[in-house]
């Protein structure tokens, strides 16, 4: 059995593929197809492409409602779910806070507590109306901005596995800037399924647990992907959309799901409303692995 991996950039992160079969024709095949796929993803879900789908909804849905792609729709649908279930801490109109935050081309920085609160007058789920009818967004105001960047990479991940399931493929890894993974089948001497370490979020070179993923996703967020440090605190680009500052007690949590999609969005409501919520408001039952800000055993898994 052959082993082949490859990497590839596309929607701003790196991607990488991990196959194993017969044929190496066929396995490159498979893996330009699945890379293919993700950067036409990026041409639907980019808020950096002016041209993009996401774009134009976010220029132009203040002004009129803007029929999208059933795909787009879909997705934005699922989105709304996300934060209906996650009492708002997922939100895909975060977008101006990032940008005040200075986490949407850059690595941040300590914003007035004016632009906060400007900022805060146009983020929240509910200024995002859709039409199923119709197959339009709008927004209820002006300065609404949709950011991709919670939901984008599990997405597309997904999408990347179904192309290589079309292609005849049966064992392979796909990760979405190491952040985002499924694991497909089983590898070669695993019969447990991919061997995948969760990083200890003080140190790049230690872990904390390994899990084994079979057919089932895993994504982490933490806070040492992207921060700052200000005035003596360390402040991270994972933002409570309903306070407007980042989430504050998280060092990281990582999520396993069937599905990446779900993994990656429901990694944020985790990480923003703590373990303690997770235990009550956990609708999918899905496991989660916690590391908290404090000295006394900060990792466990969500009991």
């Amino acid at each position: 059995m052959l082993r082949l991996e490859q990497s590839a950039e596309a929607m701003g992160s790196a991607f990488s593929i991990v196959l194993y079969g017969y044929g190496r024709e066929k396995l490159e095949e498979a893996a330009q197809a699945a890379f293919e796929e993700v950067r036409q993803l990026d041409d639907m879900l980019s808020n950096y492409k002016p041209d993009s789908e996401w774009s134009k909804v976010n220029r132009e849905a203040a002004e009129h409602p803007v029929r999208v792609s059933a795909e787009l729709f879909h997705l934005l649908a699922a989105c709304q779910e996300y934060s209906r279930e996650s009492e708002g801490a997922f939100d895909i109109s975060v977008g101006p806070l990032m940008k005040v935050w200075g986490f949407y081309k850059g690595t941040g920085h300590l914003p007035h507590r004016a632009e906060i609160l400007a900022a805060m007058q146009v983020v929240g789920y509910r200024h995002v109306h859709l039409d199923a009818a119709d197959q339009t967004v709008s927004f209820d105001r002006q300065g609404v901005e949709l950011d991709p960047g919670g939901i984008g990479k599990g997405y597309a991940v997904d999408r990347m596995v179904d192309v290589l399931k079309r292609k005849g493929i049966t064992i392979a890894l796909v990760s979405g800037s190491g952040s985002s993974i499924y694991g497909l089948g089983a590898p070669p001497g695993s019969p447990r399924g991919w061997r995948i370490r969760i990083r200890d979020p003080r140190n790049a070179h230690a872990s904390v647990a390994e899990v084994f993923l079979q057919n089932e996703s895993m994504s982490t967020s933490g806070n040492y992907e992207k921060f700052f440090r200000a005035e003596g605190h360390v402040y991270s680009h994972i933002m409570d959309p309903r306070t407007g500052w980042p989430a504050p007690g998280m060092l990281s949590v990582s999520v396993i799901t069937p599905r990446t999609i779900d993994s990656e969005a429901w990694a944020k409501p985790f990480f923003i409303n703590g373990r303690r919520w997770a235990a009550r408001h956990n609708p999918h039952a899905y496991r989660a692995f916690f590391c908290e800000d404090r000295t006394e055993h900060p990792c466990a898994w969500l009991q």
